[in-house]
C-alpha cells in the first residue's frame, strides 16, 4: 500500500513508529501534486522547498505529542501565512504577500502539521463552487467535467485524489459541506465556537467557522482535534461563549468507538422553501433513503420531521450575505476587476443601511432560536447533503447575480441553515449516482454535539465502507 493510500490516523501511527519520516512522507505527497494538480487545480500555490524545510523544522523541534505530527496538510487560500501569497481568489489581490500568519494557521503549525501550500478558492470564499477568474477552476477526480463545489474546493480535491491526507477548511454558509458532498468526503462544521482560530464569533451573525474535510471519520476527528488550540492541555477559548460539549478530551476517541444508539430526526424542508422552488432530484432521495433504512437497520429511532415556514430567513441571509461583501477590499478601479457576482453582492451591500442590517441580525437570531426549538427533541436531523448531483463547470450563471444567488440555493438549500444557528453538521458520503458520484446526506446535531455526530458517522462507515472508493483521477 503506498503512502496515500493510507488514511491520515494510520500514517500518523507510522510516523509516531518512526518507519517514516515527515520529509519522506511531505516529499511523497508533493510529488503527487506536481503529477495530478496540473490536472484537478487543487492547489494554487506550492511551496515545495519550504514544506520540506517545515518538514525537518517538525522532525527536529516539534514534540511528537503534537497531534498532527508531521501530517500533510495545506491552507485555504483565503488565509494568511507570513510570506505566501494569498490571492483570495481574485485578481484584485494579485501579488499580495502578507507579512503576518492567521491564527488558524499558527494553530494547525503548533498541532505538528506541515503545510504544502495554498489550497484553491472561489472569489473571497463567497460562491459556492471553486471557478474564479483567477486560477483554474478546482475540478471534480470523480469527473473533471464537473465542479468541485466551493468555497473549501481546492481542499476537497486535494483530499479526495489523494494529494492531501486531510485537509482543513472554512464553512459560511456550507463552504466545507458543499465540497465534500460533492467530492465525496467527510465534511465537518464544528459548532460555533468549538475551534478558537474559527470560532464564528468574529464574524458578521457568527456565520464562518473553520473544520475539516476528510476521507475517513477518524480522520475528520484527528484533524478537528488538531485544529482546538490547547494551552496547558487546557482549550485556549477567546471569547466567553463557547460549545458546550462533554469534555475537552480529543474527539478521536469518540469517532474510534462509534458507540450509542439515538433518536434521529429526517428531513428534506429547508430555510429556503418559501423563497425558491427547491426540488430534491432522485439521486439525493436515493442517498437520503439510503442513510435512513441503514441507521435504522442499526437500531436506531428514525422519525419524519418538518421545518414550519419562516418567510423571514432569505430576505435576511441575503442582506448578511450582501453586507460581508461590502467589506471586500476594493475601492475605484480595482472594482473592475471583480467577478460580476462579487460586484453584485458588494454593490448591493454597501447600500444596505444600519436599520437594516441590524433587523436583518435580529430575523435570524430569532431563526435560531426557533430552529433549535423545533428539532430539539432529536440527537440529530438527518438531510440530503445536496439537493441536485455535482454541477457541471461553467453551469452558474456569471453575469447575472441574481440569478447566480439563486443558482447556489438550489444546488445548497440544506447547508447555510445551520451556520445562521451555529449548529454543528456533519456530511456523509453515502451512496453513488448510476455514474458513480458521489452522494451525501448532512446529520444535524444539538448545540455542542459533535460527539454524537462523529459516534453516527462512524457507525454509517463501519457499515457503508465509503473510505475503500477511490475516483478515477486517483
Amino acid at each position: 500500500m503506498e503512502l496515500h493510500e493510507m488514511t491520515a490516523l494510520a500514517l500518523w501511527q507510522e510516523l509516531q513508529a518512526g518507519r517514516v519520516s515527515p520529509r519522506e512522507l511531505a516529499t511523497h505527497y508533493l510529488d503527487r501534486i506536481e503529477r495530478l494538480n496540473p490536472q484537478l487545480g487543487a492547489f494554487v500555490t506550492v511551496t515545495r522547498e519550504r514544506a520540506l524545510e517545515r518538514a525537518d523544522e517538525v522532525a527536529e523541534r516539534v514534540p511528537k505529542t503534537a497531534p498532527l505530527w508531521g501530517l500533510p496538510s495545506g491552507d485555504k487560500d483565503l488565509w494568511l501565512r507570513a510570506g505566501v501569497p494569498a490571492g483570495f481568489g481574485s485578481r484584485v489581490m494579485a501579488g499580495f504577500v502578507p507579512d503576518r500568519s492567521d491564527e488558524i494557521v499558527e494553530t494547525l503549525d503548533a498541532a505538528g502539521a506541515v503545510s504544502l501550500g495554498k489550497t484553491n478558492a472561489p472569489e473571497f470564499g463567497l460562491p459556492a463552487y471553486t471557478e474564479s477568474l483567477a486560477a483554474p477552476p478546482a475540478r471534480n477526480p470523480w469527473d473533471s467535467g464537473l465542479g468541485a463545489g466551493g468555497s473549501s474546493g481546492g481542499a476537497a480535491v486535494a483530499v479526495a485524489s489523494g494529494m492531501l491526507p486531510f485537509a482543513p477548511g472554512s464553512d459560511g454558509g456550507g463552504s466545507i459541506r458543499i465540497p465534500a458532498a460533492a467530492c465525496g468526503l467527510v465534511g465537518l462544521k464544528p459548532s460555533r465556537g468549538l475551534v478558537p482560530a474559527g470560532s464564528g464569533i468574529d464574524s458578521l451573525a457568527g456565520l464562518v467557522v473553520d473544520g475539516p474535510l476528510a476521507r475517513t471519520t477518524t480522520d475528520a476527528a484527528l484533524l478537528l482535534d488538531g485544529m482546538i488550540a490547547k494551552v496547558g492541555g487546557r482549550i485556549d477559548h477567546h471569547y466567553t461563549l463557547r460549545a458546550p460539549y462533554e469534555d475537552d478530551g480529543p474527539f478521536l476517541g469518540t469517532a474510534i468507538r462509534g458507540e450509542g444508539r439515538f433518536q434521529l430526526g429526517v428531513m428534506t424542508t429547508s430555510a429556503w422553501d418559501d423563497a425558491y422552488d427547491i426540488v430534491i432530484s432522485p439521486e439525493a432521495r436515493s442517498a437520503l433513503d439510503a442513510a435512513v433504512e441503514a441507521f435504522a437497520a442499526m437500531g436506531h429511532g428514525v422519525e419524519e420531521t418538518a421545518l414550519e415556514p419562516d418567510p423571514t430567513y432569505a430576505p435576511a441571509f441575503r442582506t448578511i450575505w450582501q453586507a460581508g461583501a461590502a467589506r471586500i477590499p476594493a475601492e475605484g478601479e480595482a472594482l473592475a476587476l471583480l467577478e460580476p457576482l462579487t460586484a453584485w453582492l458588494v454593490q448591493r451591500g454597501r447600500t444596505i443601511l444600519a436599520r437594516e442590517l441590524s433587523e436583518a441580525l435580529s430575523a435570524l437570531t430569532a431563526y435560531e432560536r426557533s430552529f433549535i426549538r423545533q428539532l430539539a427533541s432529536y440527537d440529530a436531523v438527518l438531510t440530503p447533503a445536496l439537493a441536485l448531483t455535482p454541477r457541471p463547470l461553467g453551469w452558474y450563471d456569471q453575469e447575472d447575480g441574481e440569478r447566480n444567488f439563486e443558482q447556489q440555493v438550489l444546488y445548497t438549500p440544506f447547508t447555510s441553515m445551520l451556520n445562521v444557528t451555529g449548529l454543528p453538521a456533519i456530511v456523509l458520503p453515502v451512496a453513488e449516482t448510476q455514474d458513480g458520484l458521489p452522494m451525501g446526506v448532512q446529520l444535524i446535531g444539538r448545540p455542542g454535539g459533535e460527539r454524537t455526530l462523529l459516534s453516527l458517522a462512524a457507525q454509517l462507515e463501519r457499515r457503508i465502507h465509503w473510505e475503500t472508493r477511490r475516483p478515477p483521477l486517483w
